[in-house]
């Protein structure tokens, strides 16, 4: 396994990468959302949708523009967690900026046997695997591009997005739970 490097040094893949970036997430909530001025917003009944300014939402759209594709499976608990809550509110602003973002269920996650890390995928050639603590705070990430990382995380992509369901679809469908 290659060192573990700060998330900030692969960022430049995000503006880099040729065709389609990917990704699983599939924890039940994030320190970096909980710490955020959206967290708070959202959290006293406000929406956090898209920002045109917002450097994420601007890069999507610069990016999906240029004719790229960003796309990632969020895992989501049946009830859902706040933290997913909150992701399945806000990740609506992602959408409107270009993302593709689906959802799928964590017991038919484990069904298909997909990992249980976060990770992303860029051009079917990179892997960015984050390590992330029992907090949800993200301690950095493990670039792999080694043929064995890259084939499974191509077919966790293909078994996970041929089952998840979009966005606004899946919130149609999830009980507000707490």
């Amino acid at each position: 396994m290659p060192d573990l490097i700060p998330f900030a040094e692969v960022t430049h893949l995000f503006k880099e990468f040729q065709h389609t970036a990917w990704r699983l997430e599939t924890q039940r909530g994030y320190a970096s959302d909980r710490k955020s001025p959206s967290w708070q917003e959202w959290q006293a009944g406000k929406s956090s949708g898209y920002k045109a300014d917002h450097p994420w939402h601007a890069n999507v759209r610069a990016q999906t523009s240029a004719g790229k594709r960003f796309e990632r499976v969020r895992l989501v608990d049946e009830p859902p967690t706040d933290g997913q809550r909150f992701l399945l509110a806000s990740g609506l602003g992602n959408v409107e900026a270009g993302e593709d973002i689906r959802n799928l269920t964590r017991a038919e996650a484990q069904r298909l046997g997909l990992p249980e890390c976060d990770f992303w995928l860029f051009d079917s050639a990179t892997v960015v695997k984050f390590a992330i603590d029992d907090e949800g705070t993200t301690l950095g990430v493990y670039v792999l591009d080694d043929a064995e990382t890259v084939l499974r995380a191509c077919q966790v992509r293909d078994a996970a997005w041929h089952y998840a369901v979009a966005t606004r679809e899946f919130q149609a469908g999830v009980r507000s739970g707490g």
